[in-house]
């Protein structure tokens, strides 16, 4: 399974979204610090969840993180975060 599909499935297990969609940017960075060769490296989320509506900027961000984990996180380069509340 590529990484942008581990988010997905991560993100999916942990909220009820009504919108989510995982983009791998990584070749838009390529031969920039974090890319390895292959990609798979710079992803962007854009999620709509009820869960995440209540909460604030940075604590909608703690939690899309530990939903997909120490691991998966350790395992890309950057990942930027748009939610529509």
């Amino acid at each position: 399974m590529d990484k942008a599909a581990e988010i997905r499935a991560a993100l999916e297990r942990s909220f009820d979204a009504q919108f989510l969609e995982v983009i791998d940017e990584s070749e838009s960075h390529r031969g920039h610090a974090g890319y390895p060769e292959g990609g798979q490296s710079h992803f962007r989320v854009r999620i709509r969840a009820d869960a995440l509506t209540p909460l604030s900027r940075i604590a909608r961000h703690r939690a899309i993180h530990t939903a997909i984990g120490p691991d998966l996180i350790g395992r890309i380069h950057a990942l930027a975060i748009e939610v529509d509340a």
